[in-house]
């Protein structure tokens, strides 16, 4: 039986393995298994209409009313749908992926991604509710459920959300005032990615006293992440140096990611940020249990950083489910990736590229010293990420020839560096990542282990 689900949600190509009739049947299904109160948010690509629509068919035709909150980003989903007390929250984007790409995703009553449980009950549902084959084009029509459809009153409604965003921004707020600042005399650029944060960024750094420059907040639904954002901080970089900002950040494209630059235009990832942010929460009692939770793609300079500094380190298979399955489990308060995915779940119940900015900046404010000063807690060791595109992703775990390669690489680093190839959740890419000690051996081992890859499975 074909899975859907990936790392998170489900997500393809939009109208050719994300399709109108996949829509409509996750609509039905979330009905079913969350509860017919759904939040319902999106990004801004030119698919995000054509699939809302389908969905909200599903939600409204299984008798569910669709809460619409319009362009916004992926974080404030979650916190709308505990807010308005709803029975789930339902997201269309497909994050930092490119414009073709969409995706679907969810949340339950309490703000969380779903659980590998409830995404297998979804599954079981996409296989009764719909047609053998889910890639069909838009006209297909899927078998309808077994049990009668609502009519008259029955049959959901469509409900706007009109201060959606301003929920939002109000919330981004008080994370910072609640701790007693602002960000008056702050001078700050921002790359929205021509994505879901063009309106909400922006305001809340400026109701919080902020200079800001902010760059590709506009949008035509085939410009998202090309060129810019957190994937690209190229534009970000030029923008710094042009207007002397005291730093910038970038997010993509649901804006649930955020990547930083110093007031030098030197780029700070997630590592750096959760190491900044967590040496000024344990500074201020507030680190639980002093621990972080970050994956196993986490820098080799930010566990040592983190051990210097009397902090543990607990690493989790990559992707945001499994690092907040550690958070909960644990109790802890901060757990992030790489990519600049964090999550506080002091202030929100996923991952919040806004959220996640202002804690670096109320740490920046507390030390009252530059990012680049801040940013010293950690050195990066050099690492290199090469992702090979592949036709046959099924093969990399039983082909010979790329363990081989791995442990071939292995021995050569030693302890003096570190290698990781895994499949993407979400593109038909194998990551590549080496880690050494200096740059140039990093950059030739992963380019020999991608041609490996490339070779076997291209």
């Amino acid at each position: 039986m074909t899975r859907f689900f990936g790392t998170d949600g489900v997500r393809g190509i939009a109208n050719q393995e994300l399709t109108c009739e996949m829509a409509y049947v996750l609509g039905r299904a979330a009905v079913e298994l969350l509860g017919g109160r759904l939040v319902i948010g999106r990004d801004t690509r030119r698919s995000g209409p054509m699939l809302e629509a389908a969905l909200i068919a599903g939600i409204t035709s299984a008798g569910g009313d669709a809460l619409l909150a319009g362009i916004i980003p992926t974080p404030a989903v979650a916190l709308l749908t505990r807010e308005l007390n709803a029975s789930g929250g339902v997201v269309i984007s497909a994050s930092h992926n490119p414009p073709e790409y969409n995706g679907i995703k969810f949340f339950n009553a309490e703000g969380f991604k779903l659980t590998r449980e409830q995404e297998d009950a979804f599954e079981e549902q996409l296989q009764r509710l719909s047609r053998p084959s889910l890639s069909q084009p838009c006209p297909s029509v899927p078998t309808p459920a077994p049990s009668p459809n609502p009519i008259g009153a029955a049959v959901g409604t469509v409900i706007p959300l009109e201060d959606a965003s301003e929920r939002y921004v109000a919330h981004a707020v008080e994370v910072v005032h609640g701790q007693g600042f602002d960000l008056a005399g702050l001078h700050i650029a921002v790359d929205c990615g021509h994505g879901a944060s063009f309106a909400t960024t922006p305001e809340a750094l400026r109701r919080l006293g902020a200079t800001v420059t902010a760059i590709n907040t506009d949008f035509d639904g085939n410009n998202i992440n090309v060129g810019c954002g957190s994937t690209h901080l190229e534009q970000l970089k030029a923008l710094v140096a042009e207007t002397g900002a005291d730093l910038g950040i970038a997010h993509d494209g649901d804006a649930d990611r955020v990547l930083a630059l110093d007031e030098a235009g030197n780029e700070l990832d997630g590592d750096f940020i959760e190491a900044i942010c967590a040496l000024d929460l344990k500074e201020q009692g507030r680190l639980a249990r002093n621990t972080v939770v970050t994956t196993v793609m986490c820098n080799l300079g930010f566990t040592r950083a983190m051990r210097q500094q009397g902090i543990e380190v607990i690493q989790t298979a990559v992707g945001d489910s499994n690092v907040l399955a550690a958070m909960r489990e644990g109790g802890y308060v901060i757990g992030g990736e790489q990519s600049g995915h964090m999550i506080f779940l002091e202030h929100n119940s996923t991952g919040d590229g806004l959220v996640t900015a202002l804690q670096l900046l109320v740490a920046l404010r507390r030390a009252a010293v530059p990012l680049s000063s801040l940013a010293q807690v950690m050195t990066r060791y050099p690492q290199v990420l090469i992702n090979v595109k592949v036709s046959d992703q099924a093969g990399f775990a039983g082909s010979k020839a790329i363990a081989q390669a791995v442990r071939e690489a292995e021995g050569r680093l030693g302890e003096q560096g570190r290698v990781l190839l895994r499949p993407s959740g979400t593109e038909p890419l194998i990551r590549v990542m080496i880690e050494a000690t200096e740059e140039h051996v990093a950059q030739g081992e992963a380019e020999h282990l991608a041609s490996v890859v490339a070779q076997e499975l291209g």
